[in-house]
């Protein structure tokens, strides 16, 4: 018999409304995610020579963040729900409802880079392991967007610290999305800014993120409930898991020769001088 009172999810996604126009918590948070991401990448070019200024950053960023939001989405959409935006396709443009693919959104950060650094000619290990840095944060910070508007749910359990969602029926369940937040936010920040620390090879932040975050995200995903219209997968593995297993592989691999072979730099990683713009006229 049930003893506790399970606490309820009864959180507002919408954190103002004003007239028709409603702003919520989810796309606050992504704000909050870029913030948090220039000041530590700032901080990172700053401590360490790389041939990039702030300004530089600037545009770096700008990239970057085209590339999570149309990368995210199309990939959420392509990956676990194609027939539901193709016949609404309207429903495409309404990302603060949620519905973001981390795969999605990791190719469309990688193809963004790539076309930035080709065009300024920077190095791409050195500006894959400066957006390794920071990508923890807004992980973490996403997962509670996903938390507040009670989506992304765990599998019922009887812990004393299950939830009761307001999509998830009358059973307590795990609160995943706490689990997520910590495990790709803190946990995810604190490994990969270790291994930045270490002044491996370039590239080896980046590689670091791939398998950890790979290892996060199969571990959760046994106890997060699996969309509904997607079920298993591969025996007892969900989607996620299927598509995250190469990321383990692959990232864990290159670690791994990064560990045996270092080749070491040091804190100025780089004697090109910072590129400055040309004064506006």
């Amino acid at each position: 018999m049930m003893w506790l009172q399970l606490p309820f999810h009864g959180l507002d996604p919408v954190f103002l409304r004003l007239g028709p126009l409603e702003l919520r918590w989810y796309g606050l948070m992504y704000m909050f995610g870029f913030i948090a991401a220039f000041l530590v990448m700032r901080r990172a070019i700053r401590s360490r020579n790389i041939g990039l200024s702030v300004e530089d950053l600037y545009d770096l960023l700008f990239y970057l963040i085209l590339g999570v939001m149309i990368g995210g989405r199309l990939g959420y959409i392509v990956l676990y729900d194609l027939s539901e935006y193709l016949m609404n396709p309207a429903a495409i443009f309404a990302i603060w409802r949620g519905g973001m693919s981390f795969h999605g959104g990791f190719l469309g950060t990688t193809v963004a880079a790539m076309l930035v650094v080709r065009k300024r000619g920077w190095s791409f290990g050195q500006i894959a392991d400066l957006c390794a840095i920071a990508a923890p944060i807004g992980l973490g910070l996403g997962r509670l967007g996903n938390f507040i508007n009670g989506e992304l749910y765990g599998r019922p359990t009887t812990l004393p610290w299950a939830m009761i969602f307001p999509g998830g029926g009358d059973l307590g369940r795990h609160p995943s999305q706490i689990y997520e937040a910590l495990l790709e936010g803190l946990v995810l920040f604190l490994f990969v800014g270790w291994v930045y620390r270490r002044a491996l090879k370039p590239g080896s932040a980046a590689w670091a993120l791939i398998a950890g975050y790979g290892v996060v995200r199969l571990l959760v995903e046994f106890v997060r409930e699996p969309d509904a219209h997607l079920g298993l997968d591969l025996g007892p593995l969900t989607r996620g898991q299927v598509l995250t297993l190469p990321m383990i592989i692959i990232g864990g691999y290159f670690l791994l020769r990064a560990y045996r072979a270092p080749v070491r730099v040091s804190a100025a990683r780089s004697d090109r001088p910072a590129r400055r713009r040309p004064p506006s006229t």
